[in-house]
């Protein structure tokens, strides 16, 4: 049976709120660990009224240093130390951004009566930063204006399902349940072979939800992100402002469809949106032209992996 895998998007404003988004925020659930990833300004309003527990969040993942990405950070902060926080909370990021929050909290006189591990995520080259059985996460290099890194979360798990009744007819061991879910062949004591095909069906293949942020085009994410099941790739413009989009290193949403199709993407979710487009259809259509299966993060919705 599929784990629950779902992001619920807080955010999808560039640069700054208006009177109907926030800026980048995302809430990811993989079963019982919650992953928040960026957190502009209003996150934490935006969990509250959504009835999102700050206190399950256990890890922060941030794209980069601009203030639409992270400023929500120290407040998210201060709440759970306030609300008695005790769990440890892991944050990954770039480099300056430990140093700003301990800066903030020393001039604040903020107590945090929990401890923080902070990750250093490197802009240059991909890397597995965190993982367990259950899941993995990498970051992808990405080319904006700063230095700033997308992150895939990857699911963890065997693919195939036991043929139970194939198994027990044949006396497969108990003890071997578990590698042949993992795609191994039985080794019995005779020491013959039972290809893992006889005992096993297709099962649910491993999900991942790619997590692309500000960046310009880039087809060397590709290898990256390939195969997504679900893709947030940033749309801050139209493509009549393409030189626009370049200029700031910033997608428009026809190259967001450009970008889903090129990685055989399952489904694509665009946002960043710039505050010039009061509505989003437009936006939606242009990606759609490129790729059929998209659609615009809205706040407040919750979008299955």
């Amino acid at each position: 049976m599929h784990r629950s895998f779902e992001v619920t998007v807080l955010g999808t404003s560039s640069a700054s709120p208006t009177k109907t988004r926030h800026p980048s925020g995302q809430l990811v659930r993989l079963e019982g660990d919650y992953f928040l990833i960026d957190c502009g300004e209003g996150t934490q309003l935006q969990l509250v009224k959504l009835g999102l527990r700050m206190h399950r969040i256990r890890y922060v993942l941030i794209s980069h240093m601009h203030g639409d990405h992270f400023y929500g950070l120290p407040g998210l902060i201060s709440s759970m130390a306030l609300f008695g926080r005790t769990e440890k909370l892991t944050i990954a990021g770039p480099e300056p951004l430990q140093g700003l929050l301990e800066t903030i909290f020393q001039i604040t006189e903020s107590r945090v009566p929990f401890e923080i591990e902070y990750i250093v995520t490197n802009p240059t080259v991909p890397q597995q930063i965190l993982g367990n059985n259950k899941w993995a996460i990498k970051t992808v290099p990405l080319q904006h204006r700063i230095a700033c890194t997308g992150f895939v979360i990857q699911e963890k798990g065997p693919e195939l399902r036991l043929n139970v009744s194939v198994c027990e007819a044949m006396g497969v061991p108990v003890k071997e349940y578990e590698s042949i879910k993992w795609g191994e062949d039985w080794l019995k004591t005779d020491g013959s072979i039972v290809p893992n095909k006889m005992l096993t069906l297709p099962g649910n293949p491993n999900r991942s939800y790619a997590y692309i942020s500000d960046t310009i085009y880039d087809e060397s994410l590709i290898e990256h992100i390939h195969g997504s099941s679900l893709l947030y790739h940033e749309a801050t413009f139209m493509h009549d402002l393409l030189k626009r989009a370049e200029e700031t290193h910033h997608s428009t949403a026809k190259q967001a469809g450009q970008m889903a199709s090129l990685c055989n993407a399952s489904k694509l979710i665009i946002g960043h949106f710039s505050g010039r487009y009061s509505h989003t259809d437009d936006l939606l259509n242009e990606a759609r032209a490129a790729f059929a299966q998209s659609f615009v993060a809205e706040e407040g919705r919750t979008y299955p992996v």
